[in-house]
């Protein structure tokens, strides 16, 4: 079973909410990696196609996760925090705090994987270790990007007035150039 990385989502700055979902399927296909090579795998070295596969998704959320996380709480969720109840504030400080833990797993997942590649294996303990990560990191994704995608994002797109959501799109834009 070949493992595959996927084609690039076609949402741009123009729609930031899509851009944002798309960075969700991402995550989620990534995570679908290494889960799958984790459990494929214990006890041996990687193949060229595993490793290559993992460092696609380590990168990814190195680079693409981090840049999720500032896009959101640079320029979504402070409008939110000022337009919504008290409910939807709660809700983004969640979500603020799954971002945190999420970075703290991934910096586990990706030190375990590193070691994985360069050691040509991990002892038990650690492949154990790995797995229980990145399980955990992949049910704080689900559980994260349903609230958002559920909850809101959809009232996101009610509250915020169109040249609100274009400025995020601008945003979003400069803190890539």
């Amino acid at each position: 079973m070949a493992i595959q990385i996927g084609a690039r989502p076609d949402a741009g700055f123009d729609d930031p909410i899509g851009m944002l979902k798309d960075c969700h399927r991402r995550i989620e296909r990534f995570l679908d990696i290494l889960c799958v090579v984790v459990e494929r795998a214990p006890g041996r070295s990687l193949s060229d196609e595993e490793t290559a596969a993992v460092h696609a998704a380590l990168h990814y959320f190195r680079v693409g996760g981090q840049r999720h996380n500032a896009d959101e709480e640079q320029s979504l969720f402070p409008r939110i925090r000022a337009h919504g109840s008290t409910e939807e504030i709660g809700d983004i400080g969640g979500l603020e705090h799954d971002h945190r833990t999420a970075d703290e797993l991934h910096q586990r997942v990706d030190s375990l994987y590193s070691a994985w590649i360069a050691n040509d294996g991990l002892s038990s303990e650690q492949h154990a270790e790995l797995a229980t990560a990145t399980a955990h990191l992949k049910k704080l994704y689900a559980q994260h990007i349903d609230l958002e995608e559920r909850i809101v994002f959809p009232r996101a797109k009610q509250m915020l007035q169109p040249d609100a959501i274009a400025e995020i799109g601008r945003e979003f834009r400069n803190r890539r150039s």
